[in-house]
């Protein structure tokens, strides 16, 4: 397995719109990536290119992203 990529831009798109089951399906796949040993990062789109500002390699620092991703649905 490789790592997840995670483009913030789509996650704030859902939030706006309030797509829980698109958002439940993105964490599992970051759940599942991480469990197989793998790391999950948080990109942005700047200027064409994406550009990491974060990463996950565990389930808690997973879950505190979660948190705070439903707490503005």
């Amino acid at each position: 397995m490789q790592e997840y990529i995670i483009d913030v831009s789509k996650i704030e798109e859902l939030q706006t719109i309030s797509n829980v089951n698109e958002l439940n399906t993105i964490f599992e796949r970051a759940k599942s990536t991480i469990v197989n040993g793998e790391k999950v990062l948080l990109v942005r789109k700047s200027n064409g290119s994406l550009q990491k500002f974060d990463e996950f390699s565990t389930l808690e620092e997973l879950a505190d992203y979660k948190k705070t991703v439903y707490k503005y649905l």
